[in-house]
């Protein structure tokens, strides 16, 4: 069976023993919106670790309880996330001796900076470049990476939704491809995180997930699957995605904030500077709704309500 059907087939026939369908099966029956749901970030740290992962990703062998508080701690004073990765599909044992595993401190400016490590201290260095500076000699450059998430023991849906589109990828773009750890959205899977500008696709299969990636690249972000942009809060996402969808296509790096107004209890008036073909200024009305409560993922004990962010371009 190709990687499409294989997903395909999971849409239906997923279901959890005594549990019922799937989170990610049931999120795309209900429909429910992605809009603004990218987790924040704007600078990754990002560690190749071949091996299994823990439900909590620096809980995972290798980490001790030091170095992942060290590692967590400094992404949070910088607004920065740390995800596992590694290459998609079935890996052998690894001799690090021989061939150290690698590490990159990813900014949404654009720059890359990568390492090796074998031990405890070279991780303690990358922590060192996360929280100083991520930025490159001006020499140096790197494509952009394709991170899909496949973090199985966090939600079984990013696996086995996950697994099939890192595939595809990477039969396409082999170097940039990745799978990485926990990127928020469970129930979207399969989620795709696009560095270094941080935009988040979801509900993505094998099939579209490179037609998406192609049209990316070529600078058209697809509304279609669009979650948001990590690199801002959930009101600019949707006021950003509705001027790309109103008066796109354009790339992510097209659009910026100018100015976030409250206008009201989940209301904002949201100012968007654009580069051409957008318009210079566009203005966006942004309204915050609760969707009735659910399962938003597998692991989940009880149904729970979530934000729905709606954008419409006023001017």
């Amino acid at each position: 069976m190709t990687p499409a059907r294989r997903v395909r087939a999971e849409v239906t026939d997923d279901v959890d023993a005594g549990r019922g369908p799937h989170c990610a099966t049931l999120a795309r029956r209900r429909g429910d919106p992605m809009l603004g749901t990218a987790a924040p970030g704007r600078r990754w740290l990002l560690i190749e670790h071949p091996a299994g992962w823990a439900r909590a990703a620096l809980d995972s062998s290798g980490f001790t309880p030091a170095l992942a508080d060290l590692l967590q701690r400094t992404a949070l004073e910088i607004g920065g996330r740390v995800l596992l990765v590694r290459r998609p599909g079935r890996r052998a044992h690894r001799d690090v001796t021989v061939d150290p595993l690698r590490w990159a401190v990813v900014d949404v400016d654009g720059s890359q900076r990568w390492g090796t490590w074998r031990t405890e201290a070279d991780l303690e260095e990358a922590a060192w470049v996360l929280r100083v500076d991520g930025r490159p000699a001006a020499a140096e450059t790197h494509p952009p990476l394709l991170l899909v998430c496949t973090h199985g023991t966090h939600d079984v849906c990013c696996a086995m939704r996950g697994r099939p589109v890192a595939a595809a990828l990477a039969a396409v773009w082999p170097e940039q491809t990745w799978e990485c750890s926990h990127v928020g959205g469970d129930r979207f899977a399969a989620n795709l995180l696009m560095l270094p500008d941080g935009t988040v696709y979801g509900g993505l299969d094998a099939t579209d997930a490179v037609q998406t990636v192609r049209q990316h690249l070529a600078g058209a972000v697809s509304p279609e699957h669009l979650r948001g942009f990590s690199p801002y809060p959930p009101v600019v996402q949707a006021a950003l995605a509705a001027v790309l969808r109103e008066r796109g296509p354009a790339a992510a790096t097209d659009v910026r904030p100018r100015s976030v107004h409250e206008t009201g209890a989940g209301e904002w008036v949201v100012g968007v500077a654009g580069q051409a073909p957008l318009p210079a200024t566009t203005t966006v009305r942004v309204r915050r709704s609760v969707q009735p409560p659910a399962r938003l993922t597998c692991a989940a004990q009880r149904d729970e309500p979530a934000y729905v962010y709606t954008a419409d371009v006023v001017e």
